[in-house]
């Protein structure tokens, strides 16, 4: 199978939500949601539990734990090979509401642009 190509969602002002999470937690956090970045990279569409969950209305979560703490990180495909980052947050329980309507936001947000809203490292 194809990698999947993985884009992290740029708001219209340019800031780019996931980054700015990932760069408030600790490097040991930081490298495990790279891993699983690239998880998602090789598997796409085929990435299940435990590294990978479906919410609801298309946004999946990538599943990061470490000490106790719950780190998810929200996405949506676009296209069968694209997955798009859109948000990150610390849990306890399960993902809250407001979060996942934030993620589903980005994610009306971005089929209505995707160029607009894809990250690009300059």
């Amino acid at each position: 199978m194809p990698k999947t190509r993985v884009v992290f969602y740029q708001e219209q002002d340019g800031h780019v939500p996931v980054l700015e999470w990932l760069d408030t937690l600790p490097a040991k956090i930081q490298d495990k949601c790279v891993v699983k970045i690239e998880r998602l990279r090789e598997r796409g569409h085929e990435l299940r539990r435990p590294e990978a969950d479906l919410l609801r209305n298309g946004i999946y979560e990538l599943r990061i734990g470490r000490e106790g703490m719950n780190y998810r990180i929200l996405y949506f495909f676009h296209g069968r090979m694209a997955a798009v980052l859109a948000h990150g947050l610390v849990k306890e329980r399960e993902v809250p509401a407001k979060d996942i309507h934030v993620a589903l936001e980005r994610k009306r947000f971005f089929e209505q642009d995707p160029q607009a809203h894809t990250y690009r490292e300059e």
